[in-house]
């Protein structure tokens, strides 16, 4: 589970409305009849219109200046595997996205506690996703489609009488490398703006920065973790549990849906992979062998190049020579669940 949080976009000062972000979720509404349309829910309501969804976070806006963020972003990314083991059921999707923004706002540290009917949020759930170029693929075909553009350029000279050159020679240039980039779906080149294939179902959250009561700001971007300073010679409660908010997130999907959470999927490994690989690897090496096969497989289907090394499971401590060769080659996912998958 991949979960991001994202302050309103901004140039100079932040827009007052979230009109642009709302049209772009109905992206995927559009040539769709109604019936078949995805609506925008929240927590207790399964239909919701996207011009109420824009006034009502636009709305609630009260003493928040130019240079503050008016929403937030949430986006929930299943992994493939958390996706398949749910059939990729959007009602599923909607149960769990209702009780992890439970767990959303008691991650708040307020002397009062925040409910999840004090949040102001519309969801949308996503079943497409597209190539864009900070994609390893796009990137790892780019120095194809680099060669393969400038051939095509060549050929619209030829056909003008500005270049000398055999065209059929140039074209069939152009499909060897084409049949030669490294990323294909059924034999094309994979290109940015192409749709990526499986499950590719995710879910987008607009989090209102005030409460329903337009009166208390509720920032998960605030600088600050969960804490307690003095104000005025008085105690006040502050900030935003992340961490917490992460892991109470995934033990909620894997309460609901008995998901059985491999330890490379775990958000605590996905820490610990970022600021102790060595450790991560020590521990991956200790697990049960059934659980450590499948954890190598859930990594190499998530995009990281892992190369044939035999390590006994027993002598961790030698095998943190051969782990420096590993962390070499491990190209690490993004845009998907823990540690990229």
């Amino acid at each position: 589970m991949y979960i991001t949080i994202t302050k309103q976009h901004l140039d100079a000062t932040f827009s007052k409305s979230c009109g642009d972000f709302v049209g772009y979720l109905e992206k995927e509404n559009m040539d769709k009849a109604p019936e078949h349309q995805e609506h925008f829910f929240d927590q207790h309501n399964d239909q919701i219109s996207p011009d109420h969804v824009v006034k009502d976070i636009d709305s609630n806006t009260a003493k928040l200046r130019k240079s503050e963020p008016k929403f937030y972003s949430l986006t929930i990314n299943p992994s493939q595997r958390e996706l398949k083991h749910i059939g990729n059921n959007p009602d599923k999707l909607r149960e769990y996205v209702r009780e992890t923004m439970k767990a959303y706002a008691s991650s708040f540290n307020r002397d009062v506690p925040v409910s999840v009917d004090s949040i102001k949020y519309y969801a949308k759930i996503e079943y497409e996703r597209i190539y864009k170029g900070f994609d390893k693929e796009i990137k790892e075909n780019q120095p194809y489609r680099a060669k393969i553009v400038k051939l095509e350029h060549d050929l619209v000279k030829i056909r003008r009488g500005e270049l000398a050159g055999n065209s059929q020679d140039i074209q069939k240039t152009i499909d060897k490398l084409k049949a030669e980039a490294p990323h294909r779906i059924n034999g094309k080149m994979i290109e940015q703006g192409m749709k990526k294939q499986g499950f590719q179902t995710h879910v987008h959250i607009i989090v209102s920065r005030k409460d329903v009561t337009n009166k208390l700001s509720l920032s998960p971007g605030s600088s600050y973790k969960a804490s307690e300073v003095i104000l005025n010679g008085s105690p006040v409660k502050r900030g935003f549990d992340r961490d917490g908010f992460f892991e109470k997130a995934e033990k909620t999907f894997d309460s609901l849906f008995k998901y059985d959470r491999n330890f490379v999927e775990r958000y605590s490994a996905h820490k610990m992979y970022q600021k102790d690989t060595y450790k991560f690897f020590a521990q991956l090496m200790a697990l049960p062998t059934n659980e450590k096969s499948a954890a190598f497989k859930i990594m190499g289907k998530s995009g990281m190049q892992i190369p044939n090394l035999s390590i006994p499971t027993n002598q961790v401590q030698m095998a943190l020579k051969a782990f420096k060769q590993l962390k070499r080659t491990i190209d690490v996912a993004k845009d998907a669940g823990s540690i990229g998958i």
